[in-house]
Formats: C-alpha cells, structure tokens, sequence
C-alpha cells in the first residue's frame, strides 16, 4: 500500500500538486520537440517547458544545434492546447526588462492566457562573452534581476512605467495590449542563492524553482523564503514551490544507473544519496515521494530530461498510472 494511501490524502497546499515536463532544446530538431510536446500536453502533464541557452549546455560540444527559446516557445504555443508554457528560467541579462515585457504579454495572448515568465540572474558565462553581453558579477547580475522584475511587473500593470534605477532606466514606458492574465502573467524565479536570490523570490515571485535537493533540503530552503519573507512583510504561502528533477518511471536497472550518476555528478553527493530526489521506480515508490515533498511545501514536479534521452513510454505510463492517482486523493 502506498504512502498516500495510508495517510488517505497528500498534505493540504494552497496549490494542487502540478505535473510538468522541461527539456532544453539543444541537440534536438523541430520535428521532435514539436511532436513530444503534442503528446505531453495530450496525456495531462500540466506545465511545459523550455531552456533560455543559445548554446548547449552541459555538453563536449557547445557548438552543436540549440534553438532560440522565445521563438520556439511562441511556435510550440500552437502545438498545444491546455498545458502552461515557459522558458525555466529566462536569463535577465539578455534582454533589456521593457522587451521581455512586451514579448510576453503577446505570447500571453497568443497562448491564450498559458504563459508562466521564467526569470533568472543568468549564470552560463560563454554565451555572454561569445555574444557580446555584459555579463556583470554576481552582485549585479541579482541586483539588475531584482530591478527588472519591478520594470517587467510594473508593464504588465501600469499604464506607464518609470524607473531610474541602478541598472536600468526607463522612462514613459508603455506595454500595450496587456497581458491577459490579470494580475499580471505568474512570474517564476529560478535558483537557490540564500541571502539575495531567495529574498528576491519571497518579495517578487508567483512561483519558485530550484533542482537537485531532497525533501529535507527543500523544507529548509522554503523556510528561508519564509524568513525573508518576514522581513519584506510578504505571506510567502502565496508562492507556489516547484522542483526540477528527472523521471526514471518503471525503468530498467541499467537506466536507473545512468540517470542516478547523473544526478549525483550534477549534486555532487554519493550516488547511494540520490534516489530521494529523483521520481524513481514503480507507482507507489513515486506516490510516496509525492506525499514527502507535498508535506514540506512543494506542490509542482517538472521533470527534465536531455534530448535524445526522453523515453516517451515512461513519460506517457506515469501520466497514466500516478497522475490519475494523485488527482482521485485531491478531489
């Protein structure tokens, strides 16, 4: 008998607990991503997902194929009809907070009303010196985030928009037609940074991601939020706690392996150390982790995976056998 089962029902959140799928798209073709999506979208997952890299990443070869992420987000927005879509995260410091504003509320529109806004203080200093852009140290770079946050909100919101900022200055800036979601699309802030980046989270985000941590860790860092929230006078329940981590579902000893090596390479723990913070195994090794990270807070599992690692019958076989079961204890 599985965990949910026993308890009779996954711990109360203020959201429902969310299914997503997040693969960046190096090394991949149209044709792939856009029929993977199709069929992800048609089984339930809930939220769908790219990278924002101009190179691969984590790859011998950063040289090799990576497509833009904005367009292909507003192509794959036609190739889907109920999931919610973005870029985990959009890194700030390769673009100017009035454009994002602006190519987001007309994805907005032209997803009809399905976008989440991934943002991030931008970390993969290759593309920034390749590209030509400013890469900042990391103060900036958390300072300039926290800036553009009030520019984009401030768009979504506000007939103009004014900042003199440290970073950014913008004067009379006008964002027109507005997004569809009212208050303003959910923004979503990726990382883990404890002193800046999680009190950036507590005074701006909708949603929060991070990756590679355990239940354990991820009730500490949720109580950080927590505590920066204290301080800046925001309830941080309001804030919908996400975690990135692969799915292994039913899979055979040897890829179970593979993806627990991984994993721990990424972690830098002992690969014994890593079962607990990846969607491993059968359907009640799966609904018992469930249950753990629903009791610390987290409601939204997106599962990554690198092109051309995706095993599609796992993804569709998890969406048949533990969603469904998941959904019946919430309803």
């Amino acid at each position: 008998m599985d965990r949910i089962q026993k308890t009779g029902a996954i711990a109360m959140n203020k959201y429902p607990i969310r299914f997503g799928f997040q693969a960046g798209q190096q090394n991949v073709t149209w044709e792939r991503i856009r029929d993977a999506w199709e069929k992800l979208d048609a089984w339930g997952y809930d939220s769908l997902w790219l990278f924002d890299h101009f190179y691969p990443i984590f790859t011998p070869d950063p040289a090799g194929p990576c497509m833009e992420s904005w367009t292909l987000l507003s192509a794959l927005s036609q190739h889907t009809r109920r999931a919610r879509i973005g870029a985990l995260v959009n890194s700030n410091t390769y673009r100017n907070p009035c454009l994002t504003a602006k190519m987001a509320a007309t994805l907005d529109h032209a997803s009809e009303g399905r976008l989440n806004l991934g943002l991030g203080a931008g970390w993969y200093e290759l593309e920034h010196a390749s590209f030509g852009i400013d890469f900042k140290n990391v103060r900036a770079r958390l300072e300039a985030l926290d800036e553009s946050i009030q520019v984009i909100i401030s768009m979504f919101t506000r007939e103009r928009t004014n900042l003199d900022g440290k970073h950014y200055h913008v004067k009379d800036a006008v964002c027109n037609p507005k997004p569809l979601q009212k208050p303003h699309i959910p923004l979503m802030i990726g990382g883990r940074g404890e002193r800046s980046l999680l009190k950036i989270v507590a005074t701006h985000a909708d949603m929060w991601n991070t990756m590679n941590s355990n239940p354990q860790e991820m009730k500490r860092l949720i109580g950080v939020i927590q505590r920066h929230g204290d301080i800046v006078g925001r309830d941080t329940d309001e804030i919908e706690k996400t975690i990135m981590m692969p799915l292994c579902y039913k899979a055979p000893v040897d890829r179970e392996q593979m993806i627990s090596a991984a994993v721990a390479a990424m972690a830098g723990v002992n690969v014994d150390a890593v079962r607990d913070r990846i969607m491993i195994g059968g359907k009640d090794e799966c609904l018992e982790k469930i249950a753990r990270y629903a009791e610390v807070g987290v409601t939204h599992f997106i599962f990554n995976m690198r092109w051309p690692n995706m095993v599609e019958d796992e993804f569709q076989a998890f969406a048949e056998d533990v969603i469904p079961a998941v959904r019946r204890q919430l309803a």
